[in-house]
């Protein structure tokens, strides 16, 4: 077989959510599947480590897809010719964007319909291109893979899919993410915060991650425990005017720690020397941020809300992600209960050996091969 891949997203030093799930199970698949030949498009010129295997070729597609203008012209304009030249009996998309002009049997990967339930949160442009895209893309799959059961439902019930159509592969979480060895903890607390305990909040700055509502609701707990740190990982892509705000506002914006994008093993330092995680988005297909926490033996506050409660199950506490007063007492819990942090540590280790992007990777390729059969 001949599988062409949607690989735009794979960009060095910019891997997010999505390009990580693409990175993790399709470099697997490729080197576990040596009989099939894999196409990877890629929308701009690319690394040479994300031709994973010597069954790859890579495949420059222009234009760059930075606008929905020219997403419309990479998948329908340019792909449907390079499937046929590139002879593709399969087209998988980890981002779920789909080709509406071709015949070749297409995989999507819907990670979540977040653009569906709070289109506010994106500009106008981007919401309503997914809007009116996502559906037709849900239709036009042979099959489609989303992150969780909670999406599943979500998919299922906003575009009248089947649910045999759709399969569930859990998100994996990458081995560097480990409890720091004795020598190192402390190293990043003393270097971002003076050596003071901090809690972490990981994610793009994007309005639906809530981190608004996390600054207010940090403010007023710094009122009551002057020596506590947060710090905020992640690029903002969406600084809203309700962020904005917040900040503005914020009595304690020493005490705020904002470091933007990090590379994975600082990633992995700053979250696993942290008190504890503080994850309210209030909308999520997943939350992989969540599952590394846990593997990292920290303990977590997420919000009660979308998928996260069954990503963490008993391994975390909740709070309400729209109450700021919810999401201050669930810090104020977690700083004064040590031994509810111990137990949280434990059971989120154990939680944390559910998810594994080698299961991820099998997961996605048996759906592939459930389409291949469907389809032939």
């Amino acid at each position: 077989m001949r599988i062409a891949v949607n690989t735009r997203l794979l960009l060095p030093g910019k891997l997010e959510g999505i390009g990580w799930f693409t990175q993790e199970t399709i470099s697997r698949i490729t080197v576990a599947h040596p009989e099939h030949q894999f196409i990877y498009f890629f929308d701009r010129p690319y690394n040479a480590r994300f031709v994973h295997a010597a069954n790859v070729s890579p495949v420059v597609l222009p234009p760059p897809t930075r606008h929905p203008l020219l997403y419309r012209a990479w998948f329908d304009l340019m792909l449907p010719p390079a499937l046929q030249k590139h002879r593709a009996d399969a087209f998988l998309s980890p981002d779920g964007y789909l080709s509406l002009r071709t015949r070749v049997p297409q995989l999507a990967v819907m990670h979540d319909l977040n653009f569906e339930h709070y289109p506010q949160d994106l500009p106008r442009a981007y919401s309503r291109w997914y809007r009116r895209s996502f559906p037709r893309f849900a239709r036009k799959a042979a099959r489609i893979v989303t992150v969780s059961e909670f999406s599943k439902q979500d998919i299922v019930s906003t575009y009248c899919i089947p649910p045999s159509k759709v399969d569930v592969v859990y998100n994996g979480v990458g081995d560097i993410f480990t409890p720091l060895p004795e020598a190192e903890r402390g190293k990043v607390r003393k270097r971002l915060t003076g050596g003071l305990p901090y809690f972490v909040c990981v994610g793009s700055l994007h309005p639906r991650k809530n981190i608004a509502r996390l600054l207010e609701a940090f403010d007023r707990f710094a009122d009551r425990q002057p020596e506590a740190r947060l710090v905020v990982v992640g690029e903002a892509f969406w600084w809203d005017p309700r962020m904005k705000a917040a900040w503005r506002a914020m009595r304690h914006t020493d005490k705020v720690v904002l470091t933007g994008r990090l590379q994975q093993q600082e990633l992995h330092q700053t979250l696993a020397d942290a008190l504890a995680l503080v994850f309210v988005s209030y909308f999520e297909g997943f939350g992989i941020p969540v599952v590394e926490a846990m593997k990292c033996g920290v303990p977590v506050i997420a919000a009660r809300a979308t998928s996260l409660p069954e990503v963490a199950g008993d391994a975390a506490i909740y709070c309400d992600p729209f109450s700021v007063e919810s999401i201050s007492e669930a810090m104020a819990r977690m700083w004064h209960d040590g031994p509810l942090r111990t137990k949280l540590v434990a059971a989120g280790v154990e939680r944390a050996s559910n998810f594994s992007w080698d299961r991820a990777a099998r997961g996605l390729w048996s759906s592939m091969e459930r389409m291949l059969r469907e389809t032939a």
